[in-house]
C-alpha cells in the first residue's frame, strides 16, 4: 500500500508550528548567505570598474589586489558551501522527524 500526503494533509503540515520554525530556520541561514555572495561576488567587477587604479596594484609580488580578490571567491564560495552542509544536517534531522511522524499519522489513518 503506497503512503502518500494529500493536498488536505499537506496544508494541515503548512502549519504546524514545528514545519513553520523548520522553514524560518533554514531562511534566516540561506537568504544571509546569498544576499552576502551575491554583494561579494558583486565587488570585484563593481571595483575593478569603479576604482581601477586601486585594483591594479599589486598585493602580494606580481599579483594584484583583483586577482587577489578573485582567489578570494573561490575561498569564500567553499567555506559557504561547508557552513551550508553543517546547518543542513540539523534542518535534515528536523525534515526527517516531520516527515517519519506525518508518515506515521497517514499510515494510522489508512488502516
Amino acid at each position: 500500500m503506497k503512503r502518500e500526503i494529500g493536498p488536505a494533509r499537506w496544508e494541515t503540515l503548512a502549519a504546524e508550528p514545528d514545519f513553520r520554525a523548520l522553514l524560518r530556520s533554514r531562511r534566516r541561514f540561506v537568504i544571509p548567505a546569498t544576499f552576502f555572495f551575491i554583494v561579494y561576488y558583486l565587488a570585484l567587477p563593481l571595483t575593478v570598474a569603479l576604482r581601477p587604479q586601486m585594483m591594479g596594484r599589486p598585493l602580494v609580488g606580481p599579483l594584484t589586489i583583483a586577482f587577489c580578490f578573485a582567489l578570494s571567491q573561490f575561498a569564500m564560495a567553499w567555506i559557504l558551501l561547508a557552513l551550508y552542509l553543517r546547518r543542513s544536517r540539523a534542518f535534515d534531522l528536523a525534515a526527517a522527524r516531520l516527515r517519519r511522524r506525518e508518515m506515521h499519522e497517514v499510515w494510522d489513518e489508512s488502516r
